[in-house]
């Protein structure tokens, strides 16, 4: 997986790595095995801009700052790590 953009970083991932990514946060699949699987998921409330062309970028950079932190950690709940580490973009 590539995280960033075209000149983000590389990562191989494994079975049962998670990878939360934050609003904006570019993500490509190099290659894969025949068995991959991604589940993706979405807060339950609001609508989603899935910006796929280079032309929806300037529109994404206004509203990605407005995509509010998550209420818990997707994994391990309100114990888990991801609302000390997320913090929202001043």
């Amino acid at each position: 997986m590539r995280f960033g953009g075209n000149k983000g970083r590389i990562f191989t991932l494994k079975a049962g790595d998670v990878a939360i990514l934050p609003a904006g946060t570019g993500h490509q699949c190099l290659s894969a095995e025949k068995d991959f699987l991604v589940v993706g998921a979405y807060p339950p409330l609001g609508t989603y801009d899935e910006c796929t062309e280079v032309e929806d970028r300037p529109k994404a950079l206004k509203t990605i700052p407005k995509v509010p932190v998550p209420r818990k950690d997707p994994v391990y709940g309100g114990e888990g790590a991801l609302s000390k580490l997320w913090k929202k973009p001043k």
